[in-house]
């Protein structure tokens, strides 16, 4: 009897066993079962969120500012895919709460935000508004909100160095402030590309372009090969490359050119070679050769996760490189042949490491074990949140929408230019009514062939 007991009680999920079945049961084909998996992995990381020591101030993370915009990011697609409503007044508090002079650049973190950092907001808030997610009255829109992160950004585009490019940090006194990264300059070029795509202004389209143009003068950007680099330095003048592989360099630069593509109607062909180069060229986060049961078709952090080295910021890239991907291929014709399989097969591989904690729910980082790895936090909720999202998109099959297709989140093209924080630095003049931004903590190492030097990922 006591054997009984305690048999039935470790095989009910008391202990998180890794190789044991999940929890979470999944049918990638159908719509019902991934709504449900979703579902689950969803209310774990908001319980995550609301039991986090910052709980007082809406859209704080503890030791992270940047994540909050993320996650909402994420909770925002997932309200749209699924319909289930029941964490938007969180994701509304939160959004409004950390919108600063509506730029998302709050006084109370600004003094140690990246370029990188902020423009996670500004891509949390485009998506609101590409989505149609609710609005509160007396409350600024969200397209607005995206337009005044780009307002506050497009001074700090510095042409003192590398004859132009974002440097990764705002303020002189930062460590990582003579460096420019990909995210940085990636998550802008996709907030301008989007911008264009739902405000048809040519203002913003002109701005993605630049910003691509010029990331292709750089590592950051090697057309020869579609490899993007992490980071460059500004005292090389950007000719130096920090080689470090991570998904959401990737999936920044794939989405943009998307939305671009979307936006000139397919004439520009640049913008299709682009998202055909750098999703084959992203294959290389799909390894084969030492990962148990990845068989080449499973999403793997290739830089940190065999060496179980990934940072909270770095588990969460995943969630971002999949889920603008899936929607890619709403707006992109063709373009799901080559990205929804391998989705796929990674989501179902995703599940079956959320067996762990009380419920055995819980997820964990390296998908390929297709098992627990004895980890658990708000970030691996995120990270198969944004895989089981992607799977949704073909079942939604709604692309997003714009102020010509439906979208009702109303244009203010000077948003965030009244703001009270005029010690931001501005490097050069620009000719242009618009300003630029990016956003996200970045983890980076600066490499070449006589130097080796190792950035750390603040926490934000």
């Amino acid at each position: 009897m006591f054997f009984s007991h305690w048999l039935a009680a470790l095989l009910g999920g008391s202990l998180a066993v890794p190789g044991a079945l999940a929890a979470i049961v999944l049918n990638v084909d159908d719509q019902s079962s991934l709504t449900s998996a979703a579902k689950t992995v969803a209310m774990d990381m908001v319980n995550y969120y609301n039991d986090r020591d910052s709980k007082d101030i809406p859209g704080k993370f503890d030791g992270t500012w940047w994540e909050g915009g993320s996650m909402f990011m994420i909770l925002i697609q997932y309200w749209f895919l699924t319909g289930d409503s029941q964490f938007n007044a969180a994701i509304q508090e939160g959004m409004y709460w950390q919108k600063g002079d509506d730029n998302f650049f709050p006084s109370n973190y600004s003094q140690y935000l990246g370029n990188d950092d902020q423009v996670f907001w500004g891509l949390a808030a485009i998506t609101a508004a590409e989505l149609n997610f609710p609005e509160l009255n007396n409350q600024p829109s969200w397209v607005s909100l995206a337009q005044g992160v780009f307002n506050t950004q497009v001074p700090r585009w510095d042409t003192s160095s590398c004859h132009g490019g974002m440097r990764w940090q705002i303020w002189p006194y930062q460590s990582g402030y003579t460096t420019k990264n990909a995210i940085s300059n990636g998550g802008l070029f996709q907030l301008a590309a989007r911008l264009a795509l739902y405000t048809r202004n040519a203002t913003y389209a002109e701005w993605a372009e630049r910003i691509w143009d010029w990331s292709a003068t750089t590592p950051l950007l090697k057309q020869k090969n579609w490899n993007i680099a992490d980071s460059t330095t500004c005292e090389t003048q950007c000719t130096d490359h920090g080689d470090w592989q991570w998904t959401y360099n990737y999936g920044t630069y794939i989405s943009g050119a998307g939305y671009m593509y979307n936006y000139t109607n397919g004439t520009a062909e640049k913008w299709k070679e682009g998202i055909d180069g750098l999703v084959g060229s992203s294959n290389q986060f799909y390894p084969t050769a030492g990962y148990n049961n990845a068989d080449g078709n499973v999403l793997v952090e290739i830089t940190c996760e065999p060496v179980t080295k990934c940072d909270r910021n770095q588990i969460t890239f995943k969630a971002y490189f999949s889920s603008w991907l899936a929607f890619l291929t709403t707006i992109v014709p063709g373009s799901s042949a080559e990205i929804m399989p391998k989705l796929k097969t990674s989501a179902q591989a995703a599940i079956k490491t959320c067996t762990g904690g009380t419920d055995g729910t819980l997820c964990g980082i390296q998908w390929y074990t297709q098992a627990n790895d004895n980890t658990n936090g708000l970030e691996q909720q995120m990270a198969v949140l944004g895989v089981l999202n992607a799977n949704l998109v073909p079942f939604k099959n709604q692309a997003p929408y714009s102020a010509d297709t439906g979208g009702t989140s109303k244009s203010n093209p000077s948003a965030g230019t009244n703001t009270s924080d005029n010690s931001v630095p501005t490097l050069n003049n620009v000719t242009t009514g618009d300003r630029a931004g990016a956003g996200v903590l970045t983890f980076i190492f600066v490499t070449g062939w006589a130097v080796a030097v190792t950035w750390m990922i603040r926490g934000g």
